[in-house]
């Protein structure tokens, strides 16, 4: 049991882990064959949850950049399926299972997620690369714009 009597941010971090090696494939959700970083959150979701709330829809590689001007599709379907986490980015220290959502550029929506592993590492797959558990570096920290956490098992 973690710290806060569930296990749930165990088992997150266990499955995440588990997709390690995975190569990057835009728009696959494969365990040991193919991820992009949502299907990766999508893969994870399966593994500890049960079925995705919700097909993804297609979606091209550039699709933060060529969003309608004011959406925020990545945001808006964490808002629907994940629990946000409220208090203030600054100076937040991201918890074992906890969704991270970035924004490269200030003017565009959310475009990368990932998966803490507790306050200074996460999983991800990234464009180029395997998934792969990584720290969570200054950089890093000044793109995340949005936290959130699964929600409880049913």
């Amino acid at each position: 049991m973690d710290g806060d009597g569930s296990p749930l941010p165990t088992r997150i971090v266990a499955e995440a882990r588990a997709w390690a090696g995975t190569p990057y494939r835009h728009q696959a959700s494969l365990k040991g064959v193919g991820c992009d970083c949502l299907g990766l959150l999508r893969g994870v979701w399966r593994g500890v949850l049960g079925p995705e709330p919700e097909e993804a829809p297609p979606y091209a590689a550039s699709w933060a950049e060529s969003a309608l001007s004011g959406s925020d599709p990545l945001l808006n379907a964490a808002r629907r399926h994940l629990v946000p986490i409220v208090e203030p980015l600054t100076g937040y220290r991201p918890r074992a299972g906890d969704v991270l959502l970035f924004a490269f550029r200030a003017h565009l929506p959310a475009k990368h997620c990932a998966i803490a592993t507790g306050p200074a590492a996460m999983v991800h797959a990234h464009d180029g690369a395997s998934v792969t558990e990584v720290a969570l570096t200054p950089w890093w920290r000044r793109h995340l714009a949005h936290a959130f956490r699964f929600p409880d098992p049913l």
